[in-house]
């Protein structure tokens, strides 16, 4: 697994123990799944905007790359907040390899 992913994924398991006074993270897991949540949305749209605009012309690459960074750096405090690793995740797309995206989609449980 990437290094920065692991490493990072450390530091917010960590956090689990920190005052919300002394840490983002930590104030982001006393404030609940609700307001995780609320910060994965919150990201997603911004980088789905930051997209439009570098589609639209815009000089806006660097802002997708950053709300991107934001986008998954919530989405691993979700995941672990929810004592979930991203080296899960990671196995979940291993397995994707080499398989039609429609008939991984089909094979899906509803």
């Amino acid at each position: 697994m990437n290094e920065t992913l692991k490493s990072l994924a450390d530091v917010l398991e960590q956090r689990k123990s920190a005052s919300g006074e002394s840490s983002y993270v930590a104030s982001l897991y006393e404030r609940g799944l609700n307001k995780i949540l609320e910060k994965v949305g919150e990201e997603a749209t911004e980088a789905i905007l930051a997209a439009k605009d570098c589609q639209e012309g815009a000089d806006a690459g660097q802002a997708v790359i950053e709300e991107t960074a934001d986008l998954w750096f919530h989405s691993l405090v979700m995941l672990a907040y929810l004592d979930l690793r991203p080296e899960q995740v990671l196995e979940e797309l291993e397995k994707r390899f080499n398989i039609s995206g429609l008939d991984e989609k089909a094979s899906r449980h509803n």
